[in-house]
């Protein structure tokens, strides 16, 4: 149905031994682990015939968590495949720790993640921590295989070795997007590409490492193919310039030098590719998604019969879904009562409903968080659904466990907003051409058109439009939001009506075990 028509349990075991397993003691240690089947890498890359399934491993460890359906036999040895997958931790880190999203769930350390209060020990950062190091592991594998030197020994000729390239390219960008993520997070990161030795991996920088991601990634413009023209779900010209797009938008975040021009740059290339707007905004993050969606550049891709996971969209649904909401509404079994939104989400929106972008269930749920651990407390929000948009049948798993919708990652929509947010910081945009821009999205949702904009006004559609997409840390620690006080959400410091939060919380804690196992690391200030 959709990438490489791939079934974990099929990639994940019998084909791949490739796959490595990850242990939560130390990932500078398990980054040079050999392979755990009697199958080498260097045999498997004798055969084309093997590529696009030892590719579809490095996609599939964006999506699932382990190696069997069901997130079983965890890729990361000591950690539950379904609560550490890569998406479904990301939308921890990016998603609950703001006003967009809390948890009712007293998990382990969990709560932590409602108020900003966690620590080095948390072990839902150490998932996240470990799944990037587990992809940069699996993609140096890759990237370390296909050099034009191993492919000429290996006698892939042809046809088969340009195919070959253009997979280098798409590991690299994969690598590139998942040291991205690292770079956000946490900061001053270990460092390992495919030429790291055994030796603890040295630390890098926050500055040097959004270096080499601006020249990794540039790079990738000759390596990728054109926009619109590889599988659906695979990475081309298009993904590389929207993650140069997103690196440059925050790159005062990152080196304390603004990139505005750059980010107009590469958002007109991305613009003048040929994507246009979903004319419905809600089909955008239904079952079938992947059908004619000219939006979305690069997704994270889900199918309830091949990948079966409980991270991705299946948690993404399941656990926004409780109290008296309709399961059959959601095209799924049961809720699991987790997630809804704060007061402040709320008022992003018109009260009236007019737009369609603020999709909240309010029946039996109160607007006031005063009780954490209680789901009845904060909207409902009901942005994916596992329903297909063509005929308003539930997904292909007739249980109704797993779920169908892709998780569009890189999407136009968010390039019209940083083409906008560039502009007004001083970028070399055109501010008629912003405008339109973000008035297509509100036309698109129902809203009212603008007629001018500030920064302000951009964060609060960011909200409106990108909610729930992993965006929203990103953003508010780019508008100064994030810590400190100047803006206050409900449980934001631990506080019900929120709470001052210092200026370290930007940043997460590199998980202590790494910082035992690796002389060469420094722990983030204040941890």
């Amino acid at each position: 149905m959709k990438l490489f028509n791939k079934k974990s349990k099929t990639i994940f075991t019998a084909v791949l031994g490739l796959s490595l397993t990850f242990s939560t003691v130390s990932c500078v240690q398990d980054l040079e682990r050999e392979p755990i089947t009697d199958t080498t890498s260097a045999n498997l890359f004798k055969d084309f015939k093997n590529y696009p399934l030892l590719l579809a491993k490095l996609y599939g460890a964006q999506a699932v968590g382990g190696q069997q359906g069901g997130d079983g036999m965890s890729d990361i040895s000591g950690i539950d495949g379904g609560f550490s997958s890569y998406m479904r931790q990301l939308y921890t880190m990016q998603v609950i720790t703001t006003d967009e999203a809390k948890i009712a769930w007293q998990d382990g350390t969990l709560p932590q993640m409602n108020t900003m209060s966690w620590t080095a020990s948390n072990e839902f950062i150490a998932a996240i921590y470990y799944r990037l190091y587990g992809e940069i592991a699996l993609c140096n594998e890759f990237i370390k295989n296909t050099t034009d030197e191993k492919l000429a020994a290996n006698g892939i000729t042809g046809e088969d070795l340009t195919e070959a390239k253009y997979m280098r390219g798409e590991a690299r960008f994969l690598r590139a997007l998942a040291y991205y993520n690292a770079l956000d997070l946490f900061g001053n990161v270990p460092f390992v590409d495919e030429n790291t030795g055994t030796a603890l991996p040295e630390r890098i920088v926050r500055a040097d490492l959004f270096n080499w991601l601006e020249t990794e990634t540039k790079a990738l413009e000759a390596e990728l193919k054109n926009p619109k023209s590889n599988e659906y779900g695979r990475a081309d010209k298009a993904a590389a310039w929207m993650l140069l797009s997103r690196l440059y938008l925050n790159a005062k975040v990152y080196t304390g030098t603004e990139k505005n021009n750059d980010v107009i740059t590469y958002t007109n290339k991305i613009i003048g590719s040929g994507y246009s707007l979903k004319s419905d905004y809600g089909s955008l993050f239904m079952a079938d998604n992947h059908v004619n969606n000219p939006e979305v550049i690069f997704s994270i891709n889900y199918d309830g019969l091949k990948t079966q996971t409980y991270g991705g969209t299946t948690f993404l649904i399941h656990a926004a879904v409780g109290g008296s909401m309709p399961v059959s509404y959601y095209g799924i079994n049961g809720g699991w009562g987790g997630m809804r939104v704060t007061k402040s989400f709320v008022s992003l929106f018109p009260a009236d409903g007019s737009d369609r972008r603020g999709r909240f269930y309010t029946d039996g749920q109160t607007l006031e968080i005063n009780d954490l651990g209680n789901f009845k407390n904060g909207y409902g929000f009901t942005k994916y659904r596992n329903i297909r948009f063509s005929d308003g049948k539930a997904g292909s798993d007739t249980t109704g466990n797993f779920v169908d919708a892709d998780i569009p990652f890189f999407r136009l929509g968010d390039v019209y907003l940083m083409y906008a947010e560039a502009t007004l910081r001083g970028g070399n945009g055109n501010m008629a051409s912003a405008l339109q821009y973000v008035n297509a999205l509100r036309a698109r949702a129902g809203a009212t058109p603008v007629v001018s904009m500030n920064l302000d006004f951009i964060l609060s559609e960011r909200g409106r439009e990108m909610s729930w997409e992993m965006t929203r840390r990103s953003d508010l620690i780019r508008f100064g939001k994030f810590t400190g006080s100047s803006y206050l959400w409900a449980w934001k410091g631990g506080a019900k009506d929120g709470a001052a939060v210092p200026e370290y919380r930007n940043l997460f804690p590199i998980p202590t075990n790494d910082i035992i196992a690796n002389a060469n690391l420094v722990q983030n200030p204040g941890y």
